[in-house]
């Protein structure tokens, strides 16, 4: 039997990792795009909406450039309020960022039988409007809201019907059956509590994620939950996983 393709998947770091640094201001927004670049050395960025300092057209110009220059492709924007009323204002940010997926969070769960539809009815709108600018809209799988797991996104995406929303994959939560989603996974996400415990050979994860992304094109993002990790334990887990990366690339070559 043929061995199963690796994929030389993209690697791309999210403001999100280091929420702490930027809220406390000991790290900008301009300083952490050089670090994914210079210390990291990331293929790309996740620009997380809660980072932006301002959102006028010359600040973003300026970032677009920056990430340009540093030769760091802007894999996404993320925001956690894209089906608010308000939601729309992203797309336009992505837009001039040069993003070509807007990454979403379904609105929280709920016990009211009528919220799936409520979600269901914007998210057509933002899917529409997403195809009108030529940026995809791809919804995260999170606890606590209206898609948990790999059937809700499923169903959103049977609801919703449209080609402009896919799904941005959390592989190591989304249960036994996400590695089915991945052919309309844009994006995936590694969501670690413990990103000290993920850099060591004694957590198995980093072998788990390959595997289950073996067939992925895509940036997979290394997330910290840990806004109080060191800098230094978030490049040591990068680091791993990219080595254990090119060991299954050469393996399967």
């Amino acid at each position: 039997m043929k061995p199963e393709a690796h994929h030389d998947m993209k690697i791309a770091g999210s403001s999100a990792s280091f929420s702490r640094a930027i809220a406390d201001g000991t790290l900008t927004q301009l300083e952490w795009l050089d670090l994914c670049a210079n210390e990291l050395e990331l293929d790309g960025i996740v620009f997380d909406t809660a980072h932006f300092p301002r959102t006028d057209d010359d600040y973003l110009a300026q970032l677009k450039k920056l990430a340009t220059d540093l030769g760091l492709t802007v894999a996404a924007l993320a925001a956690h309020d894209v089906f608010s009323p308000t939601g729309e204002r992203h797309f336009t940010t992505a837009l001039a960022l040069g993003s070509p997926l807007v990454v979403a969070a379904a609105p929280a769960a709920a016990e009211d039988p009528s919220a799936w539809g409520a979600f269901t009815a914007v998210a057509h709108e933002r899917a529409s409007l997403a195809k009108r600018l030529n940026i995809t809209l791809s919804v995260r799988n999170a606890e606590h809201t209206l898609c948990a797991n790999a059937a809700d996104l499923r169903r959103l995406a049977k609801d919703v019907d449209s080609a402009w929303l896919r799904y941005a994959l959390a592989p190591l939560t989304a249960g036994s059956d996400a590695s089915s989603l991945l052919p309309k996974t844009t994006i995936a996400f590694a969501s670690l509590d413990a990103i000290t415990q993920f850099a060591t050979p004694s957590d198995d994860r980093a072998n788990t994620l390959i595997h289950t992304l073996s067939r992925f094109r895509g940036f997979i993002v290394i997330d910290s939950a840990d806004a109080t990790a060191p800098r230094e334990a978030y490049h040591h887990a990068i680091e791993r996983f990219r080595t254990l990366r090119s060991a299954a690339l050469t393996t399967q070559a």
